[in-house]
């Protein structure tokens, strides 16, 4: 069998795990393809959500005895724990694959080693085939796992001046159509969704995802209030459309951490100028996605608060910067 046959293979499980629309966490996305001795697809696999067959196990089934001697291609190194499932690569030495190549090793420390576990039952294995476009599937689950904390993005929807709001605190709705559809998929690709109390107070948000025609979708992140202040007992964030988390602090590591035990891997931030400055102060924004809409107001509510810089040398500053249009707005996003 030849590199460029596992190659399109790789290319094929990572497409397969990019096909699965789950949020970010609190499992990671991968693909399997299995091979067989002449390079022929016996079966491709998906994991789709926390409790379902992992990748390898889905693939498995679905070739039967015809995996013996066969070669796995996977997105993520085979995990080597029993969680709500067991251990992959106890269930490829089982049904007798021969070899496994893996993109990006498992960077978690509960299910990582199961390639050397595969290496000590004679299977061979091989490492890093295409890792950067398998790490891409899942680098906020990567960052999460990595760091201790959950990947947070930042999201902004603001005038062309940098306003939020206007002077009476009207602020629905600044970005157009075609942008609140888009963030509705990205909050559909996140595990929680952060504002403020005082967000929930002015404007009394849902925080929800809907599809295209405003109907709750089946999947709802969990919604998270931020402050010391009760929140009105009619507040839509409290309804029964999705689970909601007062954290009564300040501190946004206590924030992270209170949603880091819940394995929340992926936070949108969608809170006020206050909010945000107290997480970009802390070092804690990993992401920012900012929709600008083509209007001046000349005054209002700022996106961000005093961050306290005083010079433009110590302006915070985004790296691999991305700028599309949506509709009539402009989206920029970029790394911190």
């Amino acid at each position: 069998m030849t590199a460029e046959v596992e190659r399109d293979a790789m290319r094929r499980a990572i497409a397969a795990a990019s096909s699965v629309d789950i949020p970010d966490g609190p499992n990671p996305r991968v693909g399997c393809v299995l091979l067989d001795p002449q390079g022929r697809v016996l079966a491709e696999g998906a994991h789709r959500g926390a409790g379902t067959a992992h990748a390898e196990v889905d693939a498995l089934a679905q070739a039967g005895e015809s995996a013996r001697g066969a070669t796995a291609v996977v997105t993520l190194e085979p995990c080597n724990h029993t969680g709500r499932t067991g251990p992959c690569s106890e269930a490829l030495i089982a049904a007798g694959v021969a070899r496994v190549v893996y993109a990006q090793a498992d960077p978690h420390a509960i299910a990582e080693g199961g390639a050397a576990r595969l290496r000590a039952a004679g299977v061979d294995v091989d490492g890093g085939l295409l890792a950067d476009e398998a790490g891409q599937l899942n680098a906020a689950w990567t960052h999460a796992v990595t760091h201790g904390r959950p990947f947070v993005t930042w999201k902004v929807a603001a005038t062309l001046d940098g306003r939020v709001a206007a002077a009476d605190g009207t602020s629905r709705w600044i970005s157009g159509d075609d942008s609140r559809a888009q963030v509705h998929r990205l909050r559909e690709r996140c595990d929680a969704i952060a504002v403020g109390t005082g967000t929930v107070i002015t404007d009394d948000p849902q925080l929800t995802v809907r599809d295209a025609q405003g109907r709750p979708t089946a999947i709802q992140p969990l919604r998270v209030v931020v402050g010391m202040r009760d929140l009105p007992p009619a507040a839509r964030v409290l309804d029964d459309a999705a689970s909601t988390l007062h954290v009564r602090t300040h501190d946004p590591a206590e924030v992270l951490a209170a949603l880091a035990e819940r394995e929340v891997r992926h936070l949108l931030l969608e809170g006020g100028p206050r909010l945000a400055a107290a997480f970009l102060s802390a070092g804690v924004i990993d992401e920012v996605v900012w929709y600008v809409a083509p209007l001046l107001l000349g005054a209002g509510a700022p996106a961000l608060a005093d961050l306290g810089i005083a010079t433009l040398g110590d302006a915070v500053r985004l790296r691999d910067v991305r700028v599309e249009q949506v509709g009539e707005d402009a989206r920029i996003s970029g790394r911190i």
